[in-house]
């Protein structure tokens, strides 16, 4: 398959996902017939209409059949199907690739200041992470890998978000709501997808993937795409029992594929208590440099 076809099919795929989550109801439509539809999402025509294309125009995008749509017409679409940010930048990253990348990509690099600011976040008791291309976790400071998982203490080709969320047992109870962070965690996967759609380790990530998790194929199949910024997470630590944490996602300047996660909780709770527990619950001296990047 050669690669713009793929980009048509990709951009086909969400549009379809996209087009069958949203109800009439929800984009505004008042017709007293649509209460007695079989399925829930707009029709084709619907869309066309509220996006101010022709039918066939858009069929033919649906259907793969057409390799061009105009800013314009993509912010349309986009508009009449209510996404978000994340969702549509994605639309336009699928309508307008990169070219293909000729050379292998460069081993991704934590920068020095990264590094003294996870040590700071140790010291300050936050536990912070980064994630690279692939939902690969780069680093993270000691209470982190306490509070998650030590990833250091895996080979280097496991150290991986998703493979630890979708096929690691102990992911499962140390969510709270599993499901949500795993449902979030395909929808990332599918946002690097589109940014990185050469890839052949993330090709090889998603067929394993595919292979040993069937949840992990239900919410692949669905085409979502999530960006985290700021939210709470809830766990069930075997050591401290359930804390909430909000969190803050930045991109280092230097690299846009890195996210440096950060964790906190809301002072005076229950948690930040179980989080300075935890913290001090036989913790070494502050070492935050415990990961280093993996080779693409």
């Amino acid at each position: 398959m050669d690669r713009e076809h793929h980009t048509s099919t990709s951009m086909a795929e969400f549009l379809r996902s996209a087009r069958s989550r949203l109800t009439p109801q929800e984009a505004g439509l008042d017709d007293p017939s649509l209460s007695r539809r079989r399925v829930s999402g707009l029709r084709r025509e619907e869309l066309a209409r509220l996006a101010g294309v022709s039918v066939d125009y858009y069929t033919r995008l649906e259907q793969g059949r057409s390799r061009s749509a105009s800013a314009e017409v993509l912010d349309a679409l986009a508009t009449a199907l209510h996404l978000d940010d994340a969702e549509r930048s994605h639309l336009h990253t699928l309508a307008r690739p990169q070219p293909a990348r000729r050379r292998r990509p460069r081993p991704q690099r934590i920068d020095p200041a990264t590094w003294d600011l996870l040590d700071t976040l140790q010291q300050a008791g936050r536990p912070a992470f980064v994630l690279g291309r692939r939902l690969d976790v780069l680093a993270h400071n000691q209470l982190a890998g306490r509070l998650i998982t030590d990833f250091r203490a895996l080979p280097a080709a496991e150290r991986n978000q998703a493979r630890f969320v979708f096929l690691d047992p102990h992911a499962r109870e140390l969510y709270r709501d599993w499901a949500h962070v795993a449902a979030d965690t395909a929808a990332m996967l599918r946002l690097d997808a589109g940014r990185h759609p050469d890839d052949p380790a993330l090709s090889a990530l998603v067929g394993e993937l595919s292979i040993h998790s069937q949840e992990f194929r239900h919410f692949w199949s669905d085409n979502k795409v999530h960006r985290r910024t700021t939210g709470t997470k809830d766990y069930h630590h075997p050591l401290v029992g359930d804390l909430t944490v909000t969190y803050q996602a930045l991109t280092p300047a230097d690299d846009p594929d890195q996210i440096l996660f950060i964790y906190g909780t809301e002072p005076g709770s229950p948690s930040e208590t179980s989080l300075r527990l935890l913290a001090g619950w036989g913790m070494e001296p502050a070492d935050a440099k415990g990961i280093t990047a993996r080779t693409p």
